[in-house]
This record gives structure tokens, sequence and C-alpha cells, in this order.
């Protein structure tokens, strides 16, 4: 039988079997280029390990001496808080108890002030008084305040110098305690007739928390400064202030006479 071929026809190719090593498709390809890019960050990332593991290797002690200063310090101010710190207040407080109830006594007595003022700062009764508080204890919260009690005792005693030395050393984050102590400042400094620095620290005073306690009670020593150095208008602004903001105050209530005789 002859045997013949459609015009336009061809035979089919015999298909070849792929062999899987040498598939060179578009996806495999994409596929091993993201595998050498991944190879490669692994390789940089081997390679920076190894490099910060031999510097770790060769800076170990300095390394170490740095964990170990840390550990030291942070263990050596817990200790000192638990066992030295925390005892030295609480021991500094019960010595100045006795200084303090001198100090009290001195405030409220009519005579024999300067004894018992000089009782709570010398101490008395097997007790420290407030200069050996400050002394023993210092760095306490306790020999903190042991400098303002001790600072308005000299200022009492008419020691204006060391009262401004205690007050200095002096700090309190209570803003009312704060102005007392710069205005004592202020007033030591008036009884040494610096008046140029006792007017600045009346101001001072009376600007650190406004209020009808301490405010108008330091403008009326700022103006009292200013009128001494002869500076009326100045004093006049002082009195006027106390005048409009704190008329219900002592102060406000005396300041009229004050303002009239500056205004003539």
């Amino acid at each position: 039988m002859a045997t013949y071929n459609k015009r336009g026809y061809k035979s089919p190719k015999p298909e070849v079997e792929k062999d899987p090593a040498f598939d060179t498709s578009v996806d495999d390809i994409n596929v091993n280029e993201k595998e050498s890019t991944t190879a490669g960050v692994f390789n940089t990332l081997d390679e920076t390990a190894n490099k910060t593991e031999e510097w770790v290797i060769k800076n170990q002690k300095a390394i170490l001496g740095v964990i170990v200063a840390v550990a030291i310090g942070t263990l050596g101010y817990i200790l000192y808080d638990k066992y030295i710190a925390t005892p030295s207040q609480e021991e500094a407080f019960k010595e100045m108890n006795q200084a303090q109830m001198y100090f009290q006594k001195a405030v409220d007595a009519s005579e024999k002030q300067d004894s018992l003022f000089k009782l709570s700062l010398k101490g008395g009764e097997g007790k420290l008084g407030f200069e050996g508080i400050i002394s023993e204890y210092s760095g306490t919260k306790a020999a903190n305040l042991a400098e303002y009690s001790a600072g308005m005792a000299c200022l009492h005693l008419k020691d204006f110098k060391k009262a401004i030395e205690h007050l200095d050393n002096f700090s309190t984050k209570e803003l009312n305690l704060h102005a007392l102590a710069i205005g004592a400042k202020g007033d030591a400094n008036a009884e040494l007739n610096n008046n140029e620095e006792a007017l600045k620290l009346y101001v001072e005073a009376a600007n650190v928390d406004e209020n009808d306690f301490v405010t108008p009670r330091f403008l009326l020593k700022a103006a009292n400064r200013a009128i001494v150095l002869k500076r009326n208008d100045e004093a006049l602004g002082y009195l006027k202030t106390i005048k409009e903001k704190y008329e219900t105050s002592q102060e406000g209530s005396t300041v009229d006479i004050l303002i009239a005789s500056l205004e003539k």
C-alpha cells in the first residue's frame, strides 16, 4: 500500500526528556539568583561574626573589666543605701530631735533665747547640735535640714556671715522653705549693710512661688531696702504690687502709709 503525507503536515518531533540538572527555565534562574544572593549575605554575616568573635577574644579582659566595674558599682550603691545611708539617716534624725527641741524653745521663749539657740547649734544632754550633725552625717537629708536650722540660729545670734554660709549649703524642692532660706540670706546681708545684695535676694525670694504668705513679706522687705538705697520709684512699685495683689495679707494692710509718703 502506498503511503503519503498530507500537504502541510509535519510529523511531530520526538519529545526529549528534560534532565532536571540542565533545566534553565526562567523561574529556576530567578531562584538560583536568590539563592546566590542569600548565600552572599550569610557569607558576609559569617565573616562579620568571625571578626566580632576575634575582637571579643582579643579584648575580653577589657570587656570583662567594664562588666565587673558596673556590677561592683551597682552592688556598692545598693549596699551603701541599705546598710549605711538609710541607717545614717535614721540615726541623724534621732540625734537632731534634741537640737530641734532647743531651737523651737528658743523661738517660743521671751528670754534666754541666745543660750537655747547656742544649745541647738552645739548640742546638749549627750546629743549633737546642728553643727555636729552637719559634720558627722554629711550628705544625709538630716544634715541638709540642719544647715537651714543652723543658718536661722546664727541669724538670731547675729552671726550673719555664718548664717549665710549655712543657708548657702541648704537646698530644697519645697518652694516656701526655699523662699524663706533666700529671704533669710537677704536679712543677713541687710544686717551687714550689703543692701544691693539684700534687695536682690528679697526680690528673688518674693518670686520663687508667688503666694499670699511669702511674696508680700519679701516685697515689703525689698521696698524698705530700695528706700535705703534711695530708689523710691522702685520701692513704690513693690508696695503697689502688694496693695493690688495681696491687699488681704498682713503686709497689704500696712502699705498705704508708705505709699503715701513716697508719692508726696
